[in-house]
């Protein structure tokens, strides 16, 4: 079974896949730091010097190369679903959950991490929340294709517990 956990940036999919594939005996991916390892540079740097356009294919090469795996979360980045029809690939392929976020919270969470993320970076602190509601906007109808919807306000160690019995 591969589960793609997808969402805005700062839902936390990183913090409850890592729990959750311990809990599971699952495999983990982020699949983040695996572009990184791969391209030898940081995600903002891949930005910086090769541009969004470069990412987002290096993005969806990444996550196709994953499609034999088994027992494993992959963590998204916020905007994979949006690109190169990542979301409907990923429904084919596995079971996504989107972590819904209020964006209040995502610009508490986001305001400490500023700097380490490519398209928040050069926004104004008080002008993130906006930004993130607008760019959240722009988003949900990929994030509203997963199979399955979580409230990170609702989430414990547990929550796949029915997902994953259902699929068993």
């Amino acid at each position: 079974m591969l589960i793609f956990l997808i969402g805005f940036m700062g839902t936390g999919k990183t913090h409850w896949g890592k729990r959750w594939s311990a809990r599971y005996g699952f495999d983990f991916i982020d699949l983040d730091d695996a572009i990184e390892l791969s391209e030898e540079k940081t995600i903002a740097a891949i930005f910086k010097t090769s541009g969004e356009t470069y990412f987002r294919e290096k993005e969806a090469a990444a996550l196709r190369s994953m499609a034999l795996l088994k027992n494993t979360i992959i963590a998204c980045g916020g905007g994979t679903p949006c690109f190169h029809d990542n979301i409907d690939w990923m429904n084919d392929h596995g079971t996504t959950i989107y972590l819904e976020t209020n964006p209040t919270v995502l610009s508490q969470r986001l305001t400490a991490e500023i700097q380490k993320r490519p398209l928040i970076k050069d926004v104004p602190v008080e002008k993130l929340q906006v930004y993130i509601e607008a760019l959240l906007q722009e988003r949900i109808t990929y994030y509203q294709k997963a199979k399955h919807t979580f409230s990170t306000e609702q989430l414990e160690s547990n929550s796949l517990d029915e997902l994953l019995n259902r699929t068993n």
